[in-house]
């Protein structure tokens, strides 16, 4: 637990480069750092007794939804299906355009500014066919289950020539922008590399570069872990820009998530499911966000040796305000050893 007297402190990480400031006097004592609210008003299993919830997302109410792309079947006869991986009805981007040929390029429309057409593929995956379960109320099965359909639809968006990056995401809660309580993930892909993935694979090839090690690969504290597998470790990073962020990891070298095998699976469901059921636990339910972040599509081989992927978890604790939009510094509240102290203290058996 961080003291009152700890002084700030600014650190910059290896991955994103970002500098953050860490300044335990604006908080109380860390464990005191929790969600004004649960993120979900009716969260967990429902009560028997009580009305069950229902939206499109549900069971039997399929044909409100945009079309299906695939369905992972229910492993007994007790539902139709376990998940299912829809269209976004609500686009961002729309697969139904004419996707921006390699020859026309970026068409110019002002000094420094470029212009292509919205194409591009915006999906949902309904983790669950109940409206009363959480993604962390699954076994690890169900949770790895949710996982692999994620693979497959990357590897299916990754036969699209036009396609250079899909972006995963989950939102949970609508102050994380979330705008059904279903539990549900989403997938971008566009046809331009985002300029923070670009940022991303620069900052890591420069410490590449100077140490010949992979930023990630090259994790050496434990105090900001948090929970291992055989597979993965789940750590509070050095310079976390969020109180209680997490990243999930691959112990063994690898650039692309959509190339996860069966037994990884498992293993990730498995760590995930406790990693989410500990930030409920100890932060009451918060609005979060999860990001996979992976490597472009074609990426050189010559990249791949510093291109690591990774599962970021953000829960919203509080308001990105003008010094951090203004600077793209962050201040975390929380240091990250006592954040992983924190959590790794946390017993997700009862």
């Amino acid at each position: 637990m961080a003291e009152a007297s700890r002084t700030s402190e600014a650190r910059r990480d290896a991955v994103f480069g970002r500098w953050v400031i860490f300044s335990p006097a604006r908080s109380r004592r860390p464990t005191d750092l929790k969600s004004h609210g649960p993120a979900n008003p009716n969260p967990g299993p429902a009560d028997g007794n009580a009305p069950k919830p229902s939206c499109p997302f549900c069971l039997d109410r399929e044909s409100e939804c945009a079309p299906e792309i695939f369905r992972v079947p229910a492993p007994d006869a007790s539902s139709p299906w376990r998940i299912r991986v829809i269209e976004n009805l609500f686009p961002a981007l729309r697969r139904d355009v004419e996707p921006p040929a390699p020859e026309e390029g970026e068409e110019p429309v002002g000094a420094g500014e470029c212009a292509v057409r919205g194409f591009g593929f915006h999906d949902v995956v309904i983790e669950t066919p109940r409206h009363d379960l959480r993604l962390w109320d699954l076994d690890a099965q169900g949770v790895g289950d949710v996982l692999l359909a994620y693979a497959r639809r990357v590897r299916q968006l990754a036969e699209h020539p036009a396609l250079k990056y899909v972006q995963l995401f989950k939102n949970h809660g609508a102050s994380a922008g979330a705008s059904m309580a279903h539990s549900h993930s989403q997938m971008v892909g566009t046809p331009f590399v985002p300029p923070s993935v670009t940022s991303r694979l620069n900052c890591m090839k420069e410490v590449f570069e100077r140490s010949g090690k992979c930023s990630l690969c090259d994790i050496q504290c434990k105090d900001v872990v948090v929970s291992e597998t055989r597979n993965f470790s789940a750590i509070v990073p050095f310079a976390a820009s969020y109180a209680f962020e997490i990243w999930i990891i691959p112990r063994e070298h690898s650039s692309y998530f959509h190339e996860i095998d069966q037994d990884k699976i498992l293993d990730l469901g498995s760590l995930l499911r406790s990693i989410l059921e500990k930030l409920c636990k100890q932060l009451n339910d918060p609005p979060f966000n999860y990001m996979i972040h992976s490597a472009p599509f074609g990426l050189s081989s010559s990249c791949l040796p510093y291109t690591h992927w990774f599962l970021q978890i953000v829960p919203q604790l509080s308001v990105t305000g003008g010094f951090e939009m203004g600077s793209g510094c962050y201040i975390n509240p929380v240091f990250p050893e006592d954040a992983a102290k924190i959590l790794r203290e946390i017993d997700c058996s009862i």
